[in-house]
């Protein structure tokens, strides 16, 4: 597996993605015509400054090798930084991992990412 990047969706839209069997987007994605996605050194940021103080959150574990070719687009922004960007809706074949993304004292308590 290349590096695995990262999605923080609410326990709602996971449940939902399950259901469907595909994860189509937040709000925020379907605006931005693209879901996405950080980086294992991006992801701690993306929760503090998108989700802080939201409980109830899952995060995915997504292998980019699995995503067909051209649909993720590593692209600049925030700060410049080059994120992934997913072009297609998130076929669940490609999580490797879901867990969940309790709140703790200080923010969110991050499983061992990698």
């Amino acid at each position: 597996m290349q590096e695995a990047i990262y999605k923080i969706l609410s326990a709602d839209q996971w449940a939902t993605a399950e259901r469907d069997g595909v994860f189509t987007g937040s709000p925020v994605d379907d605006a931005d015509g693209y879901i996405h996605l950080s980086s294992a050194s991006q992801v701690r940021e993306t929760a503090a400054k998108h989700f802080a103080e939201q409980a109830d959150l899952t995060l995915l574990t997504v292998d980019p090798a699995r995503c067909p070719p051209g649909a993720l687009r590593w692209e600049p922004s925030r700060g410049g930084q080059l994120f992934p960007h997913l072009y297609a809706p998130l076929d669940l074949g490609w999580v490797v991992r879901a867990e969940a993304l309790p709140l703790g004292p200080g923010g969110h308590r991050f499983p061992a990412l990698g």
